[in-house]
């Protein structure tokens, strides 16, 4: 049942579950799965492992994630190439002919989305909405829209859209904003110093009454409302996106393993709730992190209870 449910996701190491996996789901009970490309050979083999997954909670609608953007965060690749289509890509498109970019848009997440469904996936860790910015970090770069952060929350939007009339959750990210982030937050803790002000203008927009059911944090310090903690640990910056962002649905922090978060698993899993996200991501399948992070996450609450319903109710419709 959905209300016994533990609130953090897992990635898992292979093509099909281990033993060790199938006994950790079943005792933690993990809210939702997510996927690599890792877990991805073929669509049968897919479909496979998320069947077994979903059987043994006999809930057809759990949550499997992926991560799939296209362009260079692409995990579908030995199923279809999708490099091509990078965020820039459609930013691109929507710039040259705003009418073309719509066929462009609709061919693109129909084909997606078909094939997400085929492999038994509900939910793509897509759009990302930060802004693209001269001197930041490459970790965005071509992942993002535009460098305009009007038309970063237009295509965004659009994007939503599409994917929920396919019945696929989407989740946007990095929400306040990753653009101004001038170090990787895989490998350090970006400090972001631009006042709230000009963040709310520029990098906070594009999130901003976006009607997505999910979005996944930043690990950045923002260095003039926070200074001490990263977005994922900052009860005033999730106050924030709660309030000025309006963001009101769930907040899944990035992956919580992520070397910006200068502390133990245990410690960040426990951090990222008592500021308020409502799940945390764990995505490297070291089952010693794992059993840390599900022995930190507490029991669905209400709130997600009914969050959660309400994206069955969209996946099903």
């Amino acid at each position: 049942m959905i209300k016994h449910r533990r609130a953090f996701i897992i990635g898992i190491k292979g093509l099909s579950l281990t033993k060790s996996e199938i006994l950790f789901i079943k005792k933690y009970k993990p809210w939702g799965v997510i996927l690599f490309s890792r877990n991805v050979k073929n669509i049968d083999q897919v479909k496979k492992l998320t069947d077994k997954i979903k059987k043994i909670y006999k809930d057809n609608n759990y949550p499997i994630l992926i991560d799939q953007e296209g362009g260079r965060v692409s995990r579908l690749n030995n199923i279809i190439l999708t490099s091509a289509f990078s965020s820039e890509y459609f930013g691109k498109v929507f710039e040259r002919n705003k009418f073309n970019f719509k066929y462009h848009l609709e061919i693109y997440i129909n084909q997606v989305s078909y094939i997400l469904e085929k492999l038994g996936v509900n939910i793509n860790t897509s759009p990302l909405l930060d802004i693209r910015k001269k001197k930041s970090s490459l970790i965005i770069g071509d992942r993002s829209f535009s460098s305009n952060p009007r038309k970063v929350k237009t295509i965004g939007e659009l994007f939503i859209k599409k994917f929920h009339k396919n019945r696929i959750g989407t989740v946007i990210k990095h929400i306040p904003g990753h653009g101004l982030a001038k170090t990787d937050s895989h490998f350090a803790t970006p400090v972001v110093k631009k006042s709230l002000n000009y963040l709310i203008k520029n990098d906070f927009y594009p999130f901003k009454n976006q009607k997505s059911i999910f979005a996944m944090t930043a690990h950045i310090i923002y260095q003039k409302i926070d200074p001490q903690n990263t977005a994922t640990h900052s009860k005033k910056i999730i106050k924030l996106i709660r309030n000025k962002i309006n963001f009101k649905d769930i907040i899944i922090s990035d992956d919580i393993s992520m070397k910006a978060l200068k502390f133990s698993v245990k410690i960040s899993t426990q951090k990222a709730f008592k500021a308020g996200c409502n799940l945390v991501l764990h995505c490297n399948a070291r089952m010693s992190e794992m059993i840390a992070v599900a022995q930190n996450s507490p029991i669905l609450d209400n709130f997600l209870l009914k969050k959660t319903q309400k994206f069955y109710k969209l996946i099903n419709n």
